[in-house]
């Protein structure tokens, strides 16, 4: 059994939308090593507290923090110290007995007003979770667990794509079906503040995001980033995360990003 943790970047809306890719990244892990890894990230927690004075508890969410925003602003972190936090957290990342799974949706690439960005999106990360976990072994089984606020449209995707499931050829624009099997019970809802596990598929998703900008050529780095975070830095992340990343997801990109439209 294992379990996939769900968070994004962006907005999903289209055709009207503040951002012009969605992120939807999902971390998952085997049940048995749940207890291990979430000891871990507390010690880690604990070590980032007596070395910067973040509280174990408070909540990370990576954009507001490398933009200064409230309530990291209180703080009073250097840029420099921002960076390192950052960096930290994607060491961390690098060690842990976990996969992680990243979908990106250009809506620049979109041609259809009706495009369901969220389910799209969704659907992509779920089926490659499957064919991982395939790999392993058929029997194997996972389940969702996400933030409270797109519980409900992922749970429509969910429920669909374990009754109907078309996938596009590799080679030909052809598309076959394989529904979803592997996949149990409905994406269950967590609040983001009380889950380690979402925040770090946050962490993972502002750095997707921001290394997707770049590499699809939609445009610059936010402006209120600290001036040390640009391409090479963004670039330095991705690297640092890439050995938990699966790579197969994708065999069109090196991060296993998996982007559509194509």
């Amino acid at each position: 059994m294992f379990i996939a943790y769900y968070d994004e970047s962006g907005d999903d809306g289209y055709p009207k939308y503040s951002s012009p890719i969605f992120v939807l990244t999902s971390l998952y892990l085997y049940y048995l090593n749940w207890k291990d890894i979430y000891e871990s990230v507390i010690k880690f927690r604990q070590q980032l507290k007596s070395d910067f004075g973040i509280p174990v508890k408070l909540e990370m969410h990576t954009k507001h923090f490398l933009l200064n925003k409230k309530p990291y602003r209180n703080f009073h972190f250097s840029d420099d110290d921002r960076i390192l936090i950052i960096d930290l957290f994607c060491d961390l990342l690098s060690h842990l007995e976990l996969k992680i799974v990243n979908v990106v949706i250009n809506k620049t690439s979109i041609q259809s007003a009706d495009y369901k960005v969220l389910d799209r999106a969704l659907t992509y990360s779920i089926q490659r979770i499957e064919n991982d976990l395939n790999k392993i072994d058929p029997a194997r089984k996972f389940l969702i667990i996400t933030d409270e606020g797109r519980v409900g449209k992922m749970r429509y995707t969910a429920r669909k794509i374990q009754k109907i499931n078309f996938i596009p050829s590799k080679y030909s624009k052809m598309v076959y079906r394989q529904e979803i099997k592997s996949l149990i019970e409905d994406p269950l809802p967590k609040n983001s503040k009380e889950s380690y596990y979402i925040q770090l598929s946050d962490i993972v998703a502002y750095i997707v995001y921001l290394y997707s900008i770049l590499n699809l050529k939609l445009g610059n780095l936010p402006n209120r980033l600290p001036s040390k975070v640009d391409e090479n830095k963004v670039v330095e992340w991705m690297e640092k995360l890439k050995g938990s990343i699966n790579l197969e997801a994708s065999s069109s990109d090196k991060y296993g990003i998996v982007c559509y439209p194509k």
